[in-house]
C-alpha cells in the first residue's frame, strides 16, 4: 500500500477554492497514468485515459462508456476574515464544523509567502477564572480567533484578509488505522490514482474511457464537480468519498452507517442522490466474484460529488463507493487500512469489467 502518498495528500493544504498545492502534488504523482490532462476554470484537474487492451495498446474510443470517478480534492478550513487592533485574525469557515473539536487546536495560516504555525481558541474565560455558566457554552465559529504569537506590526506585514488555515496535525498509522486531518477527502485523491495503478498492475486492460476527476470546493456544494461533471458528460460517474463510520461508544447500531474493518461501503443513497440499482448490484457481484469486502450504506443528510456527475446535462447512471472513516471533520478522521485497500481494489475490478 502507498502509505507514502496518502500521508503527502493529507498533509498537503488545501481548503475549498485554495487547492493548487494539492493538484500540484497529484499532477506530479500521475505522470504516465493518464492520456490527456487538463486543469479547468475552476482548478479541478480532469485526467483521460483512453481504452487499452491487456498489453496497453489503444483500442477504439468512439463507442466506449465514459466512466468519470470524482475525488475532491478540498479539505474544511477558514479564511481570515478580519484582523483586530491587537494583531488577532478572525475566521470565516470553508465547510462543516462541529465547533466542539474546535478548541485549543493548532493550525497552519497560509499565505502567499508561507505557512505560519498558530494556534486557534474561541474568545473568553480559562477554565480558572470561568463560572460554571462560561463552562457549558459551545462558541460560534466566529468567536474563534487566530494567535500567531507576532507583534500587531509584524501580523500586519506578514497576512491579509483572504488567508487560509488549515489544522496543523500529522498523519499517523495506529495499527490497522490511519489517522489524519483531510482523510475526507485525500482518500478519494489516493483511490483515483492507485485503483489505476492498480488496474495497470493487474494487466487486464480495460474497454471503457476512464475520467478522473480530482474536483475542487465540494465541502462548500459540490462545485467543482458540478463543473467538470457538465464538462464530461460520463455515462456512469462514480462518486470516490469517506463516510461515517460511527461504530463508537454512544452511538446506537442502527445509526452507525458502516462499520470499519468490514469492507469498502457501497453507497446507496445520501441527501443529494440515490444510486443507480443496476449499478449498485453489479458493483456488488463483481465484489462477491472477487472476494471483495463490502458494506452497503445510508446516510441520512449530506452529499458527494456522485450526485454533480449523476445530474450533470442529461443525466448519468451514478454510484457512491466510500470508505468508512471515525471522527469526520475533526483532525483526528480515521480510516481502516483494510476497507481502503477494499475500495481500491473494487474500482480496478469494475473499471475493467466497465463496457
Amino acid at each position: 500500500m502507498n502509505t507514502d502518498l496518502l500521508r503527502r495528500l493529507c498533509e498537503t493544504p488545501g481548503v475549498p477554492g485554495r487547492e493548487e498545492r494539492v493538484r500540484a502534488l497529484i499532477q506530479d504523482e500521475i505522470k504516465g497514468l493518464f492520456d490527456e490532462e487538463t486543469t479547468d476554470a475552476m482548478g479541478s484537474l480532469i485526467c483521460r485515459r483512453h481504452p487499452r487492451d491487456a498489453k496497453g495498446k489503444a483500442l477504439p474510443a468512439e463507442d466506449a462508456p465514459v466512466v468519470m470517478l470524482l475525488c475532491h480534492m478540498d479539505e474544511i478550513g477558514f479564511y481570515v476574515s478580519s484582523i483586530d487592533e491587537n494583531g488577532f485574525l478572525w475566521v470565516n469557515a470553508a465547510g462543516g464544523f462541529d465547533t466542539r473539536n474546535l478548541f485549543s487546536r493548532r493550525v497552519l495560516v497560509c499565505t502567499d509567502k508561507g505557512d505560519y504555525p498558530a494556534v486557534m481558541n474561541p474568545g473568553g474565560k480559562p477554565v480558572h477564572i470561568a463560572s460554571a455558566e462560561d463552562r457549558k457554552k459551545v462558541p460560534e465559529v466566529s468567536e474563534f480567533f487566530i494567535d500567531t504569537g507576532m507583534t500587531k506590526e509584524a501580523v500586519d506585514k506578514t497576512f491579509q484578509i483572504g488567508d487560509t488555515i488549515v489544522m496543523d496535525e500529522p498523519f499517523r498509522e495506529m495499527g490497522d488505522k490511519f489517522v489524519s486531518k483531510a482523510l475526507d477527502n485525500r482518500v478519494a485523491c489516493w483511490l483515483g490514482i492507485e485503483s489505476i495503478r492498480q488496474l495497470d498492475q493487474a494487466g487486464t486492460g480495460h474497454g471503457c474511457e476512464i475520467v478522473v476527476a480530482f474536483t475542487v470546493q465540494e465541502e462548500v456544494g459540490l462545485r467543482g464537480a458540478k463543473t467538470s461533471s457538465f464538462a464530461v458528460r460520463p455515462d456512469i460517474g462514480i462518486g470516490l468519498d469517506v463516510t461515517l463510520a460511527c461504530d463508537t461508544p454512544g452511538v446506537p447500531k442502527q445509526e452507525s452507517v458502516t462499520t470499519q474493518g468490514e469492507g469498502f461501503a457501497l453507497h446507496i443513497k445520501d441527501g443529494s442522490f440515490i444510486s443507480d440499482h443496476a449499478l449498485t448490484e453489479q458493483i456488488q457481484s463483481i465484489a462477491k466474484k472477487n472476494k471483495i469486502k463490502l458494506q452497503r450504506s445510508i446516510l441520512g443528510r449530506g452529499g458527494q460529488d456522485g450526485a454533480a456527475a449523476q445530474q450533470a446535462a442529461a443525466g448519468a447512471r451514478a454510484v457512491g463507493i466510500t470508505v468508512g472513516t471515525r471522527y469526520i471533520h475533526t483532525v483526528t478522521e480515521m480510516i481502516d487500512k483494510n476497507d481502503l485497500e477494499a475500495a481500491r481494489d473494487i474500482l480496478a475490478a469494475y473499471l475493467a469489467e466497465a463496457r
